[in-house]
């Protein structure tokens, strides 16, 4: 039986001058008709109690094209002000199931502000990806980074301008892939991650720590002191937070480009790869935030979990109480160590191995996760 997966192409654009109006103009349409449908469904809980789903809000939204102070928005495209309708009433859907499950009361929608949202907007259909450029609807042909083809039935597209001033489109794509088989594993390996080293893997093997944004801190601490120093609103202002924007975005896509190399590379070169399941959210708390979120340890596992789907490779997650470091991965010895010991020697008058700690740890998360998928699989042929 097959199944589907669905993907996401990102492609930079490089639109004219008429044309970036024309996108900025789509982006603050569909900030209006978020607002204006927000207001309409608070005035009539308000008035009646009741609340205005996406049918009657659509045809709202076509009557209010018909006025001649919102005439406007029928040059905009039709599907892209309705998605934003979907959207929101989307948002409301979630919220309301966080309140059934007894979750706080946050995440209700809000008010979009010209000055913080970031100019975005969607089109489910009609836009077509070419060889050098995306056929955007009553924008036209717009010039366009295609790095690699699509593959797939396209069932949206997301225009988005980064912070930085460039625009980018999303496009997601379906297609039917071929059911998961369940061959043997015949290698595997533990990954144990870490600050000093990104990854240590149980075959002894170390991936350094690239620290993508603390050898760019120096830079960017010149470039917010001199943004810091503008005079609020004008043009030189603007050039300097361009300056910022573009530091952030270098580090992001360094960190990106780094982490989906190596994540391709482990699920090409092996059949089963083990990693801890850490608290990343309990340890951005903590003073080592910066180092942490700089790692990018929640990306990494990320990408290793959905390209391990799609190469029929398997990733087994170990509990994070699991004492992998403190354990002696020769004769199971539980020891009480701190995080400055980097080596140190089992204390078992049996054993008396010296370990390295990183490997130590990798190893035994390799060695726990191999005999979590083996039960996984019994489990399987038992169910069967």
């Amino acid at each position: 039986m097959t199944r589907t997966i669905q993907t996401t192409y990102r492609y930079r654009l490089n639109p004219t001058v008429a044309q970036e109006i024309l996108l900025n103009q789509f982006a603050g349409a569909r900030r209006f008709v978020w607002n204006w449908a927000l207001d309409r469904k608070k005035t009539h809980y308000q008035q009646t109690g009741g609340t205005l789903g996406f049918a009657a809000l659509s045809a709202e939204l076509t009557a209010l094209k018909q006025q001649p102070g919102t005439a406007w928005l029928r040059e905009m495209d039709s599907q892209s002000l309705q998605q934003a309708l979907r959207d929101l009433d989307s948002a409301y859907q979630h919220f309301f199931r966080r309140i059934k499950r007894g979750e706080k009361r946050k995440g209700f929608p809000r008010f979009k502000s010209r000055k913080t949202d970031t100019p975005r907007f969607r089109i489910p259909q009609r836009v077509e990806l070419h060889a050098e450029s995306v056929s955007v609807p009553k924008i036209g042909m717009i010039r366009a980074v295609v790095h690699r083809p699509l593959e797939g039935v396209t069932k949206g597209a997301t225009f988005k301008r980064e912070p930085s001033g460039h625009w980018f489109v999303s496009l997601v794509t379906e297609q039917q892939a071929a059911p998961r088989t369940e061959r043997p594993v015949q290698t595997h390996v533990g990954i144990d991650v870490g600050l000093k080293s990104l990854a240590v893997y149980s075959t002894g093997e170390t991936i350094a720590n690239p620290r993508w944004y603390r050898t760019q801190r120096r830079k960017l601490r010149r470039a917010q002191q001199a943004l810091s120093r503008k005079v609020r609103g004008s043009h030189n202002r603007d050039k300097a937070r361009v300056v910022v924007a573009r530091l952030h975005q270098k580090i992001r896509n360094q960190r990106n480009d780094f982490l989906h190399k190596l994540s391709t590379d482990l699920v090409r070169h092996y059949d089963l790869v083990s990693i801890e399941d850490l608290s990343i959210r309990g340890l951005a708390k903590t003073k080592l935030a910066t180092s942490v979120l700089d790692a990018g340890w929640g990306m990494f596992r990320s990408m290793l979990e959905y390209k391990a789907d799609r190469n029929d490779t398997h990733v087994v997650a170990i509990g994070r109480f699991f004492a992998s470091s403190k354990m002696c991965g020769t004769c199971g010895w539980i020891h009480e160590l701190t995080l400055a010991v980097r080596e140190w020697d089992c204390l078992n008058p049996a054993c008396g191995v010296h370990h390295d700690r990183d490997v130590n740890a990798a190893r035994n998360i390799d060695r726990e996760g191999k005999r979590l998928f083996d039960l996984r699989v019994a489990a399987g042929h038992a169910e069967t």
